[in-house]
Order: C-alpha cells, then structure tokens, then sequence
C-alpha cells in the first residue's frame, strides 16, 4: 500500500474564514457595584471572555438625600466608561445594560441616566424590583436544587434586596438559553425591600467595634419588613418540613463564604455553588464580629471596599432565614448579569429557529439588530 505523497513544504492549504462568535453584553450599575459580562453562547448557557467589577458606592448617602452625590456619580461614570470601551473592544452585537435601586429612587436619578448616555454611549435601562428578581433567578437557576420542592433566591443588593420564592416542581427551569424566558419561571411569590447593605450599613452605623447587639438590631429591622410580607405564605409547609433551601447571591454573601473557607484570596471557583449550612452561615458571621473595621478590612476575601458592609450582609441573611428556615444555603457568586446573558442569547435567530423547529413551525427567524 502506497504511502500518501507529503505536503510540499513551504506550502500551506488556505483556511476558509471562520465567522467570529458573536459577542453578548450585559452591565448592571447597582447602588455598590458597577459589574459587566462579556460572553459568547454555547449549546445549552455561554462561554465568559470577559468580566469587569468595580465597587463604585453610587448609592452612598443617598438614604439620607434622595439625591445621588457628585462624588459617587464621577466614580460610577469612570468605570461605567471602561465598561463601555470593553463593549466596544469586544464588538458586542448586543448589550442589555440595567441600572438598579439607586437609579429608581434617586431624585436625580434620571439626569444621571442622560448623561451616561452622553459620555459613554451606554443608554442604561432603570428596571423594575419584579425584574431584577426575575433575572436573579435566572442567572441562578444552574445552582437550585431539583431534588428539592421549593427555592428561595435571596439577592442582596446594595440599596435593596429582591426575594423569589421557586416551585421547583413548576415548568420553566430548563437553563437552555434557546428556550428560555424570565417572565416564565415559576416564581410564585417574590418581595423587593428597600434595604440593602449600603443602606442598612448607613441606618446602623457601626463605631469602633461590631456589637451583638448592634448586629441585633440590624436584623430585627430587616425581619420587620419581610415579616409584613404573606404572599409566600402558602409555601411555609414545604420551608417547615425543610424541603427548601436557600440560594443567596450578593458580595457580602460570598465574603461570608470565602472566610467560611478559610481562603487566603478569593477564589471564585471555590466559591460559587458550594452549600453552607445555617450553622456554619452563623459561625462566619459570629467571627466577622470579633473582628474590628481594619482587621475585615485585611481579610483577603473583604477587603476595605466591603468591611463596612459584610455585616450588613450577614443581617439580612439572617432574618431570612429566621423567617424561612432552611437548614441548607447555596451561595451563589453570579446572579443578575447571568440572566441578562440568558435572556439576551434566547432572542437570537438561531435560538428562535431551534424553537420553532420544536413546535413544528417553519420560517426563517428575523435578524438579530445590533444594540448598545
């Protein structure tokens, strides 16, 4: 048998052009952080090329003015202006950006939205609590538990906190972004409260050093507001009988995480999806308390941007769960961003194709328009 002839050298085969994956964008400016995610879809969720995360604090003092300050809208207009170069770096073809609590309530919250639109090309969307709970859900929905009857996603921002109530045996949680949509999740109940850790932190300002009483006070004014809230109670059974658990995701949640783990530098891999017990969410947030302001600040999993507000935290997710008991807390370091992605990849022709093929329908889906 003859061997085949080798390529001459010197000479190679040209290579037919492989289109470029297209880029999908999300930016979420929330009252603590300005966050954005680049990504690429994949067959069932995405690929990240790149994520950017600045804590930027646009919402300080603003409990106490109505109004957002100079100083914090110049340090979230600077990273919303790196943002916006990646954006155009990575020719995003479609990018959702969403501007959270701080935007909704400031006085000067729509100004604000004007001129980021002016300087950086960003047109910013102010969404609505229903929302951002809906697409806290579906960044999270890899993370919940089919095993279990029900899910409570806690999403701890940093001038509100958004709670959803899942009926995990509800349709709508397949997490292939082809046949996904936010508004079909089955969220039974949900709650938007307008405390976060920015804003409980500045209700309860801290002193020289953390108190159990102080930390106290902190969640008994976080259960006064859920307490008032029924809408989930017809799920109190399935909570009682601990067929539930818990999915939190905010930063002050994943620091809770991180020095539960003993981390010496975060690491998002190790963080991310793993279970906490209520026990072991309690015991981290007892040793945060031993500690003073400058020794949080010096935990490589806080640092001084956060150790103001870990404790704050740590309140709120303890009120959660004296109200809704779970013996299990799944932490989540993903969220808002992820569901955008989702909900953005599931708009694209080649997912409404593969839903129409499904149903049986024929057609070629529209084009995709490019956004910013």
């Amino acid at each position: 048998m003859n061997a085949p002839n080798p390529r001459p050298q010197g000479r190679t085969r040209p290579e037919t052009p492989q289109p470029e994956t297209p880029c999908y964008g999300a930016l979420d400016l929330g009252t603590n952080n300005c966050r954005l995610l680049i990504a690429t879809p994949t067959g069932r969720g995405f690929r990240v090329v790149e994520a950017y995360s600045r804590i930027v604090r646009l919402g300080e003092g603003l409990s106490q003015s109505g109004r957002l300050s100079d100083v914090a809208m110049d340090r979230a207009m600077a990273a919303l202006k790196v943002s916006a170069e990646k954006v155009r770096r990575r020719r995003v073809v479609k990018l959702k950006a969403i501007a959270t609590q701080a935007c909704r309530s400031a006085e000067n919250g729509p100004d604000f939205i004007a001129r980021v639109a002016e300087e950086t090309g960003l047109k910013l969307q102010i969404i609505s609590p229903r929302e951002e709970a809906q697409l806290s859900v579906a960044g999270c929905l890899n993370l919940l538990d089919r095993t279990a009857e029900a899910a409570l996603v806690v999403d701890v921002g940093g001038g509100s906190t958004e709670l959803s109530w899942v009926d995990m045996q509800g349709e709508g949680l397949d997490a292939d972004t082809a046949r996904f949509a936010p508004g079909k999740l089955p969220i039974k109940a949900w709650l938007s409260i307008p405390i976060g850790v920015v804003t409980l932190a500045e209700q309860f300002p801290e002193g020289e050093q953390a108190t159990e009483t102080w930390f106290r006070a902190m969640v008994d004014r976080v259960k006064a507001e859920l307490a008032a809230f029924h809408h989930a109670d017809p799920m109190r059974p399935v909570f009682d009988a601990d067929r539930a658990h818990l999915v939190g995701t905010s930063g002050a949640i994943t620091s809770l995480a991180g020095m539960h783990l003993g981390l010496r530098r975060y690491d998002r891999s190790r963080v991310d999806g793993i279970w906490m017990s209520r026990d072991e969410c309690e015991a981290a947030a007892d040793l945060l308390l031993n500690l003073s302001p400058q020794e949080r600040a010096e935990q490589p999993c806080i640092g001084p941007d956060r150790a103001d507000l870990v404790l704050a935290g740590a309140a709120i997710l303890e009120a959660v769960q004296e109200l809704w008991p779970c013996s299990r807390v799944r932490v989540a370091d993903r969220g808002l961003r992820e569901g955008i992605l989702m909900s953005l990849m599931s708009e694209r022709p080649n997912a409404r194709r593969r839903r129409r093929r499904r149903r049986g329908g024929r057609g070629p889906g529209r084009p995709q328009e490019a956004a910013q």
